[in-house]
């Protein structure tokens, strides 16, 4: 049982912010036609597992492990977003190629490559005030994952 106030917020934290930003990624996806490079869908295997560590931190003992290693994934997902903002502006050179977003429903498997759109890691396809959705994903997952690791480190009050 998480016995603070400030670590219970660092346990709901641990799972909603990975939640809203898969959730935002999910929306940006499938509601507005914003298909994931390889390196974008990098970002949301850390998050995944942040929110099934958070939710674990509910069940399984000792809670606070269970956060702080959520904290981490959600630090090593805003890592990879910041590496890949970093190629997006041109900053340094990626690691990996474009990628499709190809379909195979009632056409053969060459014709549905041949028609998807190509996914570039290198260009951003949406930003807001100047902030591609890999640089959100940097400042809210660092800013966020760094929030939790304190609020887990302050001591309960005497």
């Amino acid at each position: 049982m998480i016995d603070t106030p400030s670590s219970r917020l660092a346990q709901r934290l641990a799972v909603g912010i990975p939640a809203l930003l898969i959730g935002g990624a999910l929306i940006s996806q499938y509601g507005f036609g914003l298909y994931p490079c390889e390196m974008c869908m990098w970002q949301r295997y850390p998050h995944y597992a942040a929110i099934g560590l958070g939710l674990m931190s509910y069940v399984l003992g000792p809670p606070r492990l269970w956060v702080a290693l959520a904290a981490l994934a959600i630090l090593v997902s805003g890592i990879i977003g910041g590496f890949h903002a970093g190629v997006e502006y041109g900053w340094w050179q990626g690691v990996t190629d474009c990628a499709t977003a190809a379909r195979a429903e009632g056409v053969s498997a060459i014709d549905a490559i041949s028609a998807a759109p190509m996914i570039r890691c290198d260009r951003a396809p949406w930003d807001l005030l100047g902030v591609s959705l890999a640089g959100w994903n940097f400042l809210i997952s660092v800013s966020g994952a760094i929030s939790i690791l304190y609020l887990l480190a302050k001591r309960k009050p005497r």
